[in-house]
């Protein structure tokens, strides 16, 4: 990082000891941490040419024909008049071309600083982070079985997060919080992330005002100037599929793109529910809402970063209930991967989900089949990637260190293979020569510690092994796991004025906010 890069001290506020001291203070986070990923292996990409094309004409006949809802929300549609659109009452129908000249300023990546500018992240390009399950309002693990999520939940989460070397970034809701009043619990939860992690964080989207109060606590660590020129936050920010955008969303993405912040732009769809069942009517419906969600992000300010984001999921058509590890949701992940890079934009999806109620088979196999695709399709920004269960609803203490370990193996692999003198093992076959094994030569004596992969969390010993270490199945290792990690727990260091600052603008903030529910 050049010096021009290096982030800013928060003089002028309540810090005290110095910039030296204050910057020192910011950075010395104590966690290990693999960086994110650099993928150096090949992206799948199924569609071709041809039917990206048939697609992307087929998206933008919707937007001309049928158009967007902007519900609650005068000024968009105000804005979007001036661009150009077609505006009557809240239907919003776009010119051929508007919405992709738009997005031409849109950047193709973007680095998310941290406090600590160790754990900064790159956002696009050959990149992928790995991101915490996001928004259930229930926890589970095996001492107390299912209930609602508190705020000491919260900061276990954020904590567990921060110890995890496989999690790049903090994430944003790692559980909702329900014990503080809605009104309120961003300002907890955001805080969270400063106090207990200095990995990069998502803000706050379920109001406008809270995305300021996001901005605002941004700013008090990493310096007014500093945040203007340079993402320090990044939101997520869900279409109301099908082809509707809410007064809500549409005032936190504004908050955020005028302030120079990420904005992920996903349709939240269940397919044959929130667009048609079939892949290609999907990413149309997809292509449709999310290139439009960013290109009114570049009419806020023109180079604002944005994020392609998809969550597609397929549904029971006996039941209704969402499905995961299905293969159809795989193929839209793929396409959409495809449709953003021809934009030019960074893509999200994710990550680690099922619809499973407890850490069992069905949630290894549904969660393994949508991490491949999202690892093989090249997703950038990968939400939900450690602790998702009950299709969302539930954020699990043992399937996040499941999922964290077995996020360190895709990362192993998406290193590739290492072809150097060492990686081409020659040295170790003129040493065996015929007839002999590799266990004693000097080559495996010299790699044998980071040759393969292993899990901290399986078990590949004897069954007698196993039986006598108490005979634990995966869920009570993770158990052991968790309870650990969080007894082992070191909060990075922050500067104390800086935190009396942030707890100073909390508690004014909450005098003038009611005990809300919504």
């Amino acid at each position: 990082m050049s010096e021009a890069q290096t982030l800013p001290s928060t003089g002028g506020r309540r810090a005290r000891g110095g910039a030296e001291a204050r910057r020192a203070a910011r950075t010395s986070g104590t966690a290990k941490q693999q960086g994110f990923i650099r993928r150096a292996t090949p992206l799948y990409e199924p569609f071709t040419t041809e039917q990206l094309e048939l697609i992307e004409a087929n998206a933008e006949t919707v937007l001309q024909e049928i158009g967007i809802d902007f519900r609650d929300d005068a000024e968009a549609l105000s804005m979007w008049k001036q661009a150009g659109a077609d505006v009557k009452g809240d239907r919003v129908r776009f010119p051929k071309g508007l919405v992709r000249s738009l997005l031409k300023t849109a950047p193709r990546e973007f680095v998310q600083y941290a406090r600590n500018p160790e754990r900064s992240v790159t956002v696009g390009g050959n990149n992928t982070i790995f991101v915490p399950v996001y928004g259930p309002p229930f926890i589970r693990n095996l001492d107390e079985g299912r209930r609602y999520a508190t705020i000491e939940d919260f900061r276990n989460f954020v904590k567990l997060a921060y110890m995890s070397p496989s999690l790049h970034h903090s994430g944003g809701t790692v559980c909702e919080p329900v014990d503080i009043p809605v009104a309120k619990r961003h300002l907890d939860m955001v805080y969270s992330h400063i106090r207990y992690s200095d990995k990069p964080f998502m803000g706050s989207v379920t109001a406008p005002e809270r995305a300021e109060d996001s901005v605002t606590m941004a700013k008090m660590v990493f310096g007014d100037e500093f945040v203007d020129q340079n993402c320090v936050l990044i939101n997520l920010i869900n279409a109301n599929s099908p082809l509707v955008f809410d007064g809500t969303m549409v005032g936190a993405l504004k908050v955020y793109a005028r302030a120079n912040q990420a904005t992920v732009v996903s349709p939240f769809i269940l397919s044959g529910a929130m667009s048609a069942v079939t892949v290609v009517g999907t990413l149309t419906q997809i292509l449709a809402e999310a290139s439009v969600g960013m290109a009114f992000a570049q009419l806020c300010r023109p180079g604002a970063p944005v994020v392609f984001g998809t969550f597609a999921s397929s549904i029971s058509m006996q039941s209704g209930a969402p499905t995961f590890g299905t293969p159809e949701p795989a193929h839209v992940l793929f396409g959409a991967a495809q449709l953003a890079r021809r934009l030019g934009v960074p893509f999200r999806s994710g990550g680690g989900l099922c619809a499973s109620k407890v850490t069992d088979a069905q949630a290894a196999h549904e969660t393994a089949n949508t991490l491949w695709p999202a690892l093989l399709g090249g997703v950038n920004f990968m939400l939900h990637a450690a602790g998702w269960l009950e299709g969302g609803l539930v954020s699990s203490y043992e399937k996040f260190v499941i999922d964290a370990d077995q996020l360190t193996m895709f990362q192993r692999f998406a290193e590739g293979v290492d072809f150097s003198e060492n990686g081409q093992g020659l040295s170790a076959i003129r040493e065996v020569g015929p007839g002999s094994h590799f266990l004693g030569c000097a080559h495996t004596q010299a790699n044998f510690e980071t040759a393969f992969w292993r899990s901290s969390i399986a078990d590949n010993n004897s069954f007698e092994q196993w039986r006598d270490d108490g005979g634990k199945d995966a869920s009570q290792r993770a158990n052991e796991t968790w309870k650990r990690m969080l007894r082992d727990y070191e909060a990075p260091a922050l500067d104390p004025g800086l935190d009396e600052a942030l707890q100073a603008f909390m508690a004014k903030r909450k005098e003038k906010l009611p005990d809300s529910v919504a």
